[in-house]
């Protein structure tokens, strides 16, 4: 195949969802409306959060942060597919492409870590509430949304530089409505076995960590709250975790879901349909999720409203 370096190569395809123009009308009006759901939800959240001084605690300060991540891991996406849906153009710049490439990286992790910390925050709270405001200082939150931030940075901007050194095809054409990493390696006509290498190695510890720190943490608060008395105690501690609990099996779920699916299946269509489910509805549902089930956050939403 003829081959160009990646300098003389003007953009990428982004074949979305689907290609029938009819859908189009329909796709645009759903995804802006779960665009606005989201941007909304979350923004709501951090201002409650914001202006009441009751929920200036550990654990909402995680979710304020958590809720500034989704909303940008959200915005990273969505609209440059609604500008194309409503252009009738497909077209992404290759320094667009990266950039979006290497915004989603972030914030993906960036997630990723902060569930990790809510965990935590979670575990000190249950399993050693007489210590928890001197663990759970404002020093140690600010440390780990520090740490999350440079580590979820330095993953990002290692794939992106990576892919720079890559060369591609004629066949630009990326079978997603967005730029993801592992479709813009898929198209390199170089050798991407530096790249693979480094997608699982850099996953595995990046994603792996965390997660096992959310189990560690989950395995520590079921075995305290099986140690507890009284029944309204035990309810008492689930529902702290309820949320929580809901947003990492979400989270987690459907990442998994565009792992095996990915893995599973040679159709691009259904690969683009998981990583949709991975990229927005969790920033969406993830404000429903919290505000429903909490009612200081129900609180805070109604004064502030």
């Amino acid at each position: 195949m003829e081959t160009q370096n990646q300098t003389d190569v003007a953009g990428f395809l982004l074949l979305g969802l689907s290609e029938d123009p009819e859908q189009q009308p329909l796709l645009f009006g759903l995804f802006l409306t779960m665009y606005l759901v989201t941007v909304l939800g979350n923004l709501l959240i951090m201002l409650a959060i914001g202006s009441d001084s009751h929920l200036h605690t550990p654990m909402y300060f995680f979710l304020s942060n958590l809720s500034f991540t989704d909303l940008c891991f959200s915005t990273t996406t969505v609209p440059k597919m609604l500008v194309n849906i409503e252009r009738q153009s497909k077209s992404i710049s290759y320094p667009g492409c990266l950039t979006q490439v290497c915004f989603v990286l972030l914030f993906a992790g960036l997630e990723n870590f902060l569930l990790a910390a809510m965990a935590y925050d979670r575990y000190v709270a249950i399993c050693h509430p007489l210590r928890y405001v001197v663990i759970m200082n404002p020093c140690l939150c600010g440390l780990l949304i520090v740490l999350s931030l440079v580590i979820s940075s330095a993953d990002a901007l290692l794939h992106t530089l990576m892919v720079l050194r890559l060369s591609f095809c004629t066949e630009l054409e990326i079978p997603h409505f967005f730029c993801e990493l592992d479709q813009v390696i898929k198209l390199a006509c170089s050798d991407t076995l530096i790249n693979n290498i480094l997608v699982y190695l850099v996953t595995s510890i990046l994603g792996g960590i965390p997660l096992l720190g959310i189990i560690f943490s989950y395995t520590q608060i079921v075995s305290s709250i099986l140690r507890m008395p009284s029944a309204g105690g035990k309810y008492k501690a689930f529902s702290t975790c309820g949320s929580h609990l809901s947003v990492v099996s979400l989270f987690y779920g459907t990442a998994f879901g565009v792992y095996i699916s990915s893995a599973l299946t040679h159709s691009s269509k259904e690969t683009a349909v998981a990583s949709l489910m991975y990229t927005v509805v969790p920033p969406m549902l993830n404000p429903f999720i919290y505000s429903l089930r909490n009612r200081d956050m129900n609180q805070a939403l109604w004064k502030l409203i």
